[in-house]
């Protein structure tokens, strides 16, 4: 079944190199990150971090290096490589991406928390990556609608408008179901319509900027209702989530994990400030002129 599989799904839909940057991306992450761990437990035995003098060679700069070196490749050979050579490079181009997403956290912050609680940061963005290219792997992607046979047969104007009009909508929505603060809803939403239509429906979460802009003043209801339902909801997702963190990141612990999420709910789990008011509604004070 298997190999079924692979062959009529993958290889037959020129999948191939995507399923090979999905091994490579997924072994080059189990790696480096069975590394770092062995570097920290100090493992004798184990070759320790690279570092030119006093400074300390992160792997992202080894990962930044490979996906240029293999999206170069990747892109001179287009026209004239082999099937075994796209699947190489791709592999190589998915260990790349591994080892940059894996510090992605001392991209977005500029100094290296790796250890602490922002790089998990990382690990976020490695699942996001990871959840995408499986879906992308699985035939889904944000135009399905171009995969009906009869818009593929009939390349008329008005196939043309309904496919751009189904593309808007897609869009619209997700950046809907984005502002309020729902984002694996709005990435996998881009895959199936649904979803995005009951993410622009519900409520939005309470400090996302959804909620800055439409539940302040009159609408403070809204609000509470949105901050009570947050912290109902939330809390087993967020302890989930973090006990996989910490998995993955080191420190898998329950009594941590209760502590962690319930100091990220009552961080996270606020009111949005309001909108900032209009000049035209700007009142001077009095006195001033």
């Amino acid at each position: 079944m298997l190999w079924r599989w692979l062959d009529q799904d993958v290889i037959a839909q020129g999948r191939l190199p995507l399923l090979c940057f999905l091994l490579g991306f997924i072994v080059g992450f189990v790696l480096i990150r069975i590394s770092v761990r062995m570097i920290r437990a100090k493992v004798r035995w184990w070759p320790g971090n690279l570092r030119a003098g006093d400074t300390h060679i992160h792997h992202v700069v080894f990962g930044v290096i490979l996906v240029l070196a293999s999206g170069i490749g990747m892109i001179a050979t287009a026209e004239t490589s082999s099937r075994s050579t796209a699947a190489l490079l791709a592999a190589a181009f998915g260990v790349g991406a591994a080892l940059v997403l894996d510090e992605f956290a001392l991209i977005f912050y500029l100094r290296d928390v790796y250890w602490e609680k922002q790089g998990r940061t990382s690990v976020d963005a490695v699942f996001v990556a990871i959840a995408v290219t499986g879906l992308l792997l699985l035939g889904f992607h944000p135009l399905w609608l171009l995969e009906i046979n009869d818009f593929r047969a009939d390349p008329s104007i008005a196939v043309r408008v309904v496919v751009v009009v189904f593309a808007l909508v897609n869009l619209v929505l997700a950046a809907i179901v984005i502002a309020k603060g729902k984002i694996w809803t709005g990435l996998f939403g881009m895959f199936f319509l649904p979803l995005l239509v009951v993410g622009a429906l519900r409520l939005s979460r309470p400090g996302a900027p959804w909620a800055r802009w439409r539940y302040a003043d009159r609408r403070r209801k809204l609000m509470i209702r949105a901050i009570v339902r947050e912290r109902r909801y939330r809390r087993p997702v967020i302890r989930a989530k973090i006990f996989v963190q910490d998995l993955v990141a080191g420190k898998p612990d329950v009594d941590h994990v209760r502590h962690a999420a319930e100091a990220e709910l009552a961080r996270k789990v606020v009111p949005a400030p309001a909108a900032p008011h209009r000049h035209g509604h700007h009142r001077e004070p009095a006195g001033k002129s």
